[in-house]
């Protein structure tokens, strides 16, 4: 467990302070704005979905290291990848944040997040992106974590 521990801090810190795909996606086929309110974090998801393929994904806004670090590999993960994958994934990344032990075969360099099931006032800040995420793809406008 301290190889995981010591992995979730090493790629949390590193994606929270150089953040892949920050910025918007132009043009945009999906976007949505999401808020935690419990700690202030807000970003902003834009993607372009072809035909069921995300073919770009981007996000931008400001918030703490863990919930940056999570759009960060969320757009990792995502660009390339079926648009009907995300659900599927959403339930497994919420489910390793909250310590429901998923099938994590699927989830690559998503399973560190198994790390912020050892601190529950963080998984809001885990899945803020995966919530707007989702939320862009229903086609509404902003999620809130509250």
């Amino acid at each position: 467990m301290s190889d995981l521990l010591v992995l979730y801090q090493e790629m949390i810190l590193d994606h929270g302070r150089k953040p892949r795909n920050f910025g918007r996606c132009d043009p945009a086929s999906h976007h949505a704005d999401g808020y935690n309110p419990l700690c202030g974090d807000r970003f902003t998801v834009t993607l372009q979905v072809d035909a069921d393929v995300i073919t770009d994904i981007q996000f931008e806004g400001s918030g703490c290291a863990i919930s940056t670090a999570s759009a960060s590999l969320m757009t990792e993960a995502l660009k390339g990848r079926a648009a009907s994958d995300v659900p599927g994934l959403f339930e497994a990344v919420h489910g390793l944040c909250t310590g429901d032990a998923p099938n994590t075969d699927k989830l690559g360099k998503l399973v560190v997040f198994g790390g912020v099931a050892n601190f529950p006032m963080r998984v809001k800040c885990a899945t803020l992106p995966w919530h707007t995420l989702k939320a862009a793809l229903k086609g509404e406008e902003s999620v809130s974590t509250e």
